[in-house]
């Protein structure tokens, strides 16, 4: 990881989590992140998060890295993931939390905060779109229906994870290369990384049981079917507009279910926003931090 950090365990919600760490204090600024990644993808946040005063925890999420990786599919609903959250926040001890997420990561993020279930100071969302402006997108664009396609292949038994996992989780590797528009932020070290996380026994099967857990009927239909009251803490949406999974018309009408809305679009930057744009996405990210107007 760029940057001064350490790498700890934490236990929350009756599970062992590995946790990135970086700076300190009593602001905590949680970042979540997606799939199929690991908690180096907010590798050049953290030292920009810390050296504007906060306490950053990177935690790996469920079935990820060498965190508790429950072996049930059903361990991966929602409502655990939430409760993740939430033990993490409590285990931190911190006085206010900003909390951040990207693609799984930030719609874990979304209901976190949808919910209310603790306190947040300030939201980022980084490339996934609110469940409520994502489903309507899926009812009415059949290009995004044509884009989350890939979804039902999740669903299978079996072949998606031995697919994925082939000569040692390479097809890990490469969806980063070819997804991305910038090859050149995803060096063979970062990626060797993503493929070891992929390749521990058990930990694909984790990865996709996010999938099947919430999508089709599961952990998201149930928590839009228990409404979706507004948003209130100040959020910052960042969209990397080249995103060949998600398309920006997923996050139209976002306005109606955020109070303090700030939507910042990065033209020709991939899926991979933070990692493929981190200048351009640090810039945007301090000042949001600082209350400043976000450039």
């Amino acid at each position: 990881m760029t940057g001064a950090t350490a790498t700890t365990f934490v236990e929350a919600n009756g599970g062992r989590f590995e946790v990135e760490t970086c700076g300190e204090g009593d602001r905590l600024a949680l970042c979540l992140h997606g799939f199929p990644e690991h908690a180096i993808s907010w590798r050049h946040q953290a030292p920009l998060l810390a050296s504007l005063g906060y306490r950053v925890w990177m935690p790996n999420q469920r079935g990820y890295g060498n965190s508790a990786r429950p072996a049930a599919t059903s361990a991966y609903a929602m409502e655990h993931l939430l409760a993740d959250v939430a033990g993490l926040i409590d285990a931190s001890g911190a006085r206010s939390v900003t909390l951040l997420g990207h693609d799984w990561g930030a719609m874990v993020a979304w209901v976190f905060a949808i919910r209310q279930v603790r306190p947040l100071e300030r939201l980022v969302i980084m490339n996934v779109p609110h469940p409520a402006t994502f489903r309507a997108a899926l009812r009415t664009s059949w290009r995004q229906k044509l884009r989350s396609s890939y979804v039902s292949f999740f669903h299978l038994p079996w072949l998606p994870e031995s697919l994925l996992g082939l000569d040692r989780a390479e097809p890990i590797a490469q969806t980063f290369l070819l997804s991305s528009c910038d090859r050149s932020r995803f060096p063979r070290d970062v990626l060797e990384v993503y493929k070891r996380n992929a390749a521990r026994p058990g930990a694909l099967h984790a990865m996709l049981a996010w999938y099947r857990a919430n999508v089709g009927g599961g952990g998201l239909a149930a928590q839009l079917r228990a409404g979706v009251p507004i948003v209130e803490v100040p959020t910052l949406v960042l969209w990397g507009t080249a995103d060949v999974a998600l398309g920006v018309e997923t996050i139209a009408g976002l306005d109606r279910y955020v109070r303090d809305l700030t939507v910042r679009y990065l033209p020709g930057v991939s899926h991979w926003v933070q990692q493929e744009a981190p200048e351009a996405v640090n810039e945007k990210l301090a000042a949001f931090a600082r209350g400043e107007p976000v450039p």
